[in-house]
């Protein structure tokens, strides 16, 4: 047998199609203090010729901007969203086909006003006091909505006495071991029924500098529900918000869905005056200044299930169900 080549730290790593990244440059050196100053070192450089390509990036566009021209266009940083997989079921905002079905879909009576929203909120057996403060702020948020106490009914059976009484939507909201973990959003008469995962709570009083809500309608904000499944849950959760909104109060409810996961905020816009000083102005200026106010409570959801109809453990028809382990195969593959 052949003696083995022993391999030298200065040979570097094993040719490859792709440029290989600072870890992989370093990876052959046995020694831990070679490798870490090597690393040190690839990445100083690096950093170095990054600042110099932005360096001369930013004397283009000063150059462009002297002499009246276009300056170049902008760098587009590459992220989850940006190289997200592309979705067959992705909505365009001219898709007759898709305004065809809306139009005659469950929620188009209260698109067309004909319907106005009548919320029943309720919750799990026995809820603990946690969640009937956070029943306290949900009552602030949802302008038309009424609490009722669980009582021990089932849902079926609270689904159908809603209907009955001129309901249009019901919310429940559950609790395990006094952390309030998930929602069901029913709509009635004849569902969709959504299933959500709740999680990251944090009420008015947690939160830093927190407003409080007033008794005026919000303005109802809805970010990046982009497919078919996206457009339906969105148009779920307005058929639960007045088509009014009283812009007086400045308040405005936000569900952002980004990576499947939908955040929701409740603020406030602020308008302040103050003295600022613009762009290309030596001297300060009076000026109103607007921000917004959280006022709380804040979470985040995650789609569980869609169900046809309304609620049903058993016998139920879905006509989405998320499946872990064929679904999250993919950092940037979404659903919504």
């Amino acid at each position: 047998m052949g003696k083995r080549k022993q391999r030298n730290d200065d040979e570097g790593p094993a040719l490859s199609a792709e440029p290989a990244s600072i870890g992989q440059q370093t990876s052959h050196i046995a020694n831990k203090q070679k490798r870490s100053a090597a690393y040190a070192k690839l990445k100083h450089k690096k950093e170095k010729a990054k600042r110099a390509e932005r360096g001369k990036r930013q004397a283009a566009a000063a150059r462009a901007e002297e002499l009246g021209l276009e300056p170049p266009a902008k760098r587009v940083p590459k992220t989850i969203e940006s190289t997200r997989e592309r979705d067959e079921t992705m909505v365009a905002v001219d898709d007759a086909e898709v305004q065809a079905d809306e139009a005659q879909d469950e929620f188009a009576e209260h698109f067309q006003r004909v319907r106005p929203p009548n919320v029943l909120l309720t919750t799990c057996y026995k809820p603990s006091g946690i969640m009937y403060k956070f029943l306290a702020e949900m009552l602030e948020v949802l302008p038309c909505v009424t609490y009722y106490k669980r009582q021990g009914y089932a849902l079926k059976k609270i689904c159908e006495y809603a209907s009955n009484r001129g309901f249009t939507d019901v919310v429940v909201f559950n609790e395990d071991r006094k952390s309030i973990n998930g929602m069901l959003l029913v709509h009635l008469p004849g569902g969709p029924t959504a299933h959500f995962k709740l999680s990251n709570l944090r009420l008015s009083k947690d939160i830093k500098h927190h407003g409080r809500a007033s008794s005026h309608r919000p303005e109802l904000i809805l970010n990046n529900f982009g497919t078919r499944l996206g457009h339906r849950l969105g148009r779920m959760f307005a058929s639960i918000f007045s088509q009014d909104p009283n812009f007086k109060g400045r308040r405005a409810v936000t569900f952002h869905n980004q990576p499947d996961y939908i955040f929701f905020r409740h603020h406030r816009y602020i308008f302040e005056a103050a003295e600022r000083r613009g762009p290309g102005e030596k001297e300060k200026s009076r000026r109103v200044i607007a921000r917004l106010q959280e006022l709380g409570p804040r979470f985040t959801l995650k789609l569980l299930s869609l169900q046809k109809g309304t609620f049903d453990s058993k016998g139920g028809e879905y006509e989405w169900v998320h499946n872990h382990k064929s679904m999250d195969t993919s950092r940037r593959r979404f659903f919504l």
